[in-house]
């Protein structure tokens, strides 16, 4: 086996491009400069695994420019295995500008140039399959299939079950002026209906209940589930109410609740499971990259093979982690310090509260004021203050704390600075 071949934990395929991000609130054509960043929902989830500690690799093409040296040395600086990545001397790494405002604003604008990307030519037999199958886990979204008639192809490829595949993530992230533009053009079918093709196809599938009606036009969870009755683990995502997993059972009474091992078939399955995770109380900086870093603590919990309720609240903690900075990457929880919060009993993980700078409360502080003398919820570290529960949201030039409340503990972690996390 080649070293390019070493066997990884998941392997995330997707255009990755530049973002120029304002410098100051205000309309695109109002802005005098911008800063530099990176953007694409796979290599998101990349190097929010590899940040969390597990081996990932991000396979892509990109412009044989600057802007695809500086996506691929940035992404590496994340601890990703970028080695897959192929440039492409006649086609530009994609770009694309958005305004500082939230993207569910009205005023909220998004500029993509990424019409014939290096990106776009991905293809069945351009890319490796030995090294997209190098992984326990691959893990895709349905962005890829609307950039060109090539990358539709090569995502049918990868959701048709085969022999020895590894188990298929697969995030449906409908972007409908994507797929207005490729059927404008004539480079692809019907959006809506080939995302539920795709899914069909994977064993691990994400979806929120607002993109769902959106696209195919069900609504509720249950609802869902039926129009997906294939993959062996469905994430519904439900926004600030949580999150409803179902996790297929065998007919002999078993689970199949996803675990990289059980990847692929699923002959002989019958009914479900449901489990349905609260979301955590977020004081929300940006609402941006959550989905890809809920995918990303989802996927953590499945490869360490963690009950379906840790998985799902781990991916709330990343998400969490995303929801409390500028930008769409964000530093995870300490591993331990996470297992500890997704641990919590019901009454301890609603009673959490979640602000900038949390992540860098680290299991000792928990473990020092869990082992104090006397601890109660009413007692704190002697170095932190007390949050103010009645804190309006947190921003640059009045930082707040995150408290986290365990049944004997209040963990109080204080934010500096909230500055915008963009490329190290």
């Amino acid at each position: 086996m080649t070293a390019q071949h070493t066997p990884v934990d998941v392997v995330c395929l997707g255009e990755s491009m530049v973002t120029f991000l304002p410098t100051r609130r205000g309309r695109l054509a109002d802005v005098p400069s911008f800063d530099r960043g990176i953007g694409g929902a796979e290599s998101n989830v990349a190097c929010a695994l590899a940040a969390a500690g597990h081996r990932a690799k991000w396979i892509s093409r990109v412009g044989a420019d600057g802007f695809g040296d500086h996506l691929v040395e940035a992404i590496a600086a994340y601890g990703v295995d970028t080695r897959a990545v192929r440039r492409d001397p006649h086609r530009p790494t994609g770009v694309y500008f958005r305004t500082a405002d939230d993207r569910d604003a009205d005023h909220h604008e998004v500029i993509y140039y990424r019409a014939g990307s290096a990106a776009s030519a991905m293809a069945p037999g351009v890319l490796d399959v030995a090294e997209l199958w190098s992984g326990r886990v691959l893990h895709l979204s349905g962005i890829t299939a609307a950039l060109s008639p090539q990358c539709l192809a090569l995502m049918r490829e990868l959701t048709t079950w085969a022999p020895g595949r590894p188990l298929v993530s697969f995030d449906v992230n409908f972007r409908p002026g994507l797929w207005r533009e490729a059927e404008e053009s004539g480079t692809g079918g019907p959006g809506p209906r080939v995302l539920l093709e795709l899914a069909r196809g994977a064993d691990l599938v994400f979806v929120g209940e607002d993109e769902a009606e959106a696209a195919w036009g069900v609504c509720g969870a249950q609802a869902i589930r039926a129009a997906l009755p294939e993959p062996a683990v469905l994430v519904v995502k439900r926004g600030p109410a949580g999150a409803t997993v179902f996790s297929r059972s065998t007919a002999e009474g078993g689970t199949d609740s996803g675990g990289v091992d059980g990847a692929g078939g699923g002959a002989g399955r019958d009914t479900d499971t449901v489990t349905d995770v609260p979301a955590l109380r977020v004081d929300v900086v940006a609402p941006v990259g959550a989905g890809d870093a809920f995918a990303a603590g989802f996927l953590s919990g499945t490869l360490r093979d963690l009950p379906v309720r840790d998985r799902a609240r781990h991916g709330h903690l990343m998400a969490a982690a995303a929801l409390t900075v500028h930008g769409d990457l964000a530093t995870p929880p300490d591993r331990a310090h996470a297992d500890r919060l997704a641990a919590l009993d019901d009454t301890a993980w609603a009673d959490l509260r979640i602000g900038p700078g949390w992540t860098e409360t680290t299991a000792d502080a928990t473990e020092a004021s869990s082992d104090a003398p006397g601890a109660s919820s009413d007692e704190t570290r002697p170095d932190a203050t007390r949050a103010d529960p009645t804190a309006a949201h947190p921003t640059a030039a009045h930082p707040t704390e995150a408290v986290e409340t365990r049944a004997d503990v209040t963990v109080t972690g204080l934010s500096g600075t909230d500055e915008e996390v963009r490329t190290p």
